[in-house]
This record gives C-alpha cells, structure tokens and sequence, in this order.
C-alpha cells in the first residue's frame, strides 16, 4: 500500500513539472539585441547571459545581432520593440554615452534618456594601451619618446572612430603633449592582427582583446586608462602612475528596455542578471577567459552613470572639435 501511494506520488511530481516546463515553453523568447557582429566581447557576454537566464526566467532568451553604425541599428531597434519586457538590448557605454554625445537625436531617432530605460549593468573592463613586442617600448614614456622620435609613425589604432578608445587616444596625447593620428579598424579583430604583425605601432582597446597576445610575448600592454591598476592586469600600471593624468575610468556594458517597459518585468530582469552575474561558473569565464568583471549594478545606478559619462565626455569631445561622418 505504502509503495502504491509513493509511486502515485511520483506520477504526481512528474505530472507538475512537465507542467511547468510545458508552461515555461509557451512563453514567448525574450530577445537581447547586440549592435555588433558574432564574436566580439559584448556579443559573448550577450550570448553567455542568454545560455544562463533561461533558469531564472522560465524562458528561451536568444540573441539577435544587429550590428552597424556603432550600434544605433540595435537602439532604433529597441526603442521600436514592444515595452513587454521580451525585448532588450546589451549594449557597452561607448554604444549609450558617445553615440549620444555625438550625434544629435534627429540622426540618432532615438533619445538615450527618454527612448531607453537602463535595467542593469553587467560587466566592467579595462581599456589598454598595447605596442607590438618588437618596438622596444616597455613603457607610457618610452611610447611618448618614441612618437616624438617617429612622429610620423605615431599613431594608434582603435575599433573606429568616435568611442571611448579613439578619445583615450586623444586624451593621452594632450597630456604627454604629443600628436597622435588615429587609425580605425572595423574592430578589434583587425586591429589585434596589424598590432601584432607590426602595421602599425600601438593600439588601444579593451583589455580582453589583447591580452592573450601579451600572454603569448606578441605585444606588452604598457597601460591602462583608469585611476588604479585593474585586478585582471595587475602587472600593468596606471597611464597616472607613469606620470600622464589621463583617467578616463573602465568601460562598461550594461542591459537596456525600452523606456514603457513594466517596472515589475525590468525587475524581473534585473534580479535575474544578479543571480547569474553570481555564479561562480560565469564569474570564471567572465574573469579568466574574457578578462572582464562581472559588476552588476541596478537600473538607477545605470543611469546616473550615463548622466555623469554624457557631461564629462561630451566636454572632451567639444574641446577635440572632432565631429562625426553623418
């Protein structure tokens, strides 16, 4: 009798739970929009966090890429998405402040402030100033010596023009006093290519992207852009510590709704993305394979951020007098 009454109970247990999972499949896929081809770093993390929502939300989330325009294709496309809480976008802050900055809303057909609502900040990274291992530069001031030397050689490559690594790029040329041409790459995957042949004498980008070459004895990262050395590169010192007052802080990617999206569903997200962003299994990946780390921060916190960004950069862009291609 006892063992009818257990083996009852597991139909019943069996009976629930593809209940829930029959439940759980008609709920229609939440999106996340990335405004960049397969590959990249936003593009992994996009695809990481896609792979570990689905417990937390009871759903399929899938990827869509929508690159172009530095990412204005997957902004237009998320403020066109229903506010349903199904659609969101991953995007970094070079996406959200310096699009912004650049570009009035007419070109943008998007307002950052009043079209999207920031839901969480997902991961922070530094940005780096890397030379190809054969130039004899081991410094930031060895670098400043040598363009003075070859001034024109002296320039630097940057996954396109008008982001937070083109405007390190000028920012650090005013504080050594310099002139630093720009060369734009359509990403940091050929930018890492010519850096390591030789094409061309130094670049700047995320850290991630070049640190397996430094591993690997191709290039020497010989600074990072923010006020202290990050944790994943410890052996590499601060542009402020070589002497250049260059601080221009981490960049950063972050997960945005459309702005009507229901508090309750950005919420729902919100606290998904922080159980994720804990687990030890994705915190590994992110920080040893990525060199990114995992920083949740709430919507709020987002959105100052962005306030803050958009007033410090859009002075240095102003006084750059550096005005896009539209």
């Amino acid at each position: 009798m006892n063992q009818v009454r257990f083996v009852k109970t597991l139909l019943a247990a069996a009976v629930l739970a593809l209940g829930v999972g029959v439940q759980a499949q008609d709920k229609p896929p939440v999106r996340i929009i990335v405004g960049f081809a397969p590959g990249g770093s936003t593009d992994t993390v996009a695809r990481l966090l896609a792979e570990k929502l689905r417990q937390p939300l009871g759903q399929t989330v899938i990827v869509e890429n929508k690159p172009g325009a530095g990412g204005q294709l997957a902004a237009q496309a998320l403020k066109n998405a229903a506010p349903d809480g199904q659609t969101y976008m991953l995007a970094p802050n070079a996406t959200a402040v310096f699009q912004h900055v650049l570009y009035p809303a007419s070109v943008l057909k998007y307002d950052l402030l009043t079209d999207l609502a920031p839901v969480a900040m997902v991961v922070s990274y530094p940005l780096a100033l890397a030379v190809n291992a054969r130039s004899g530069v081991n410094n930031v001031k060895d670098y400043v010596a040598w363009v003075k030397a070859n001034p024109r050689q002296g320039s630097f490559g940057t996954a396109g023009l008008g982001g937070h690594t083109h405007f390190n790029g000028l920012q650090l040329a005013k504080a050594a006093g310099v002139d630093l041409g720009v060369v734009p790459y359509r990403g940091n995957g050929p930018l890492v290519t010519d850096l390591v042949g030789g094409q061309v004498a130094a670049g700047i980008m995320t850290a991630g992207d070049i640190a397996p070459h430094q591993r690997s004895g191709q290039v020497k990262l010989i600074g990072v852009f923010g006020g202290r050395r990050s944790p994943l590169l410890p052996e590499v010192p601060t542009l402020v510590e070589q002497g250049f007052n260059v601080d221009t802080g981490d960049a950063w990617t972050a997960l945005w709704a459309p702005a009507r999206t229901p508090r309750a569903e950005m919420e729902r997200m919100q606290a998904a993305v922080k159980q994720v962003l804990a687990q030890p299994e994705v915190r590994e990946i992110l920080i040893t394979k990525q060199t990114i780390t995992p920083d949740f921060r709430p919507g709020a916190e987002v959105d100052a951020l962005v306030r803050k960004e958009i007033e410090y950069w859009g002075g240095v862009v102003k006084a750059t007098g550096f005005r896009p291609e539209q």
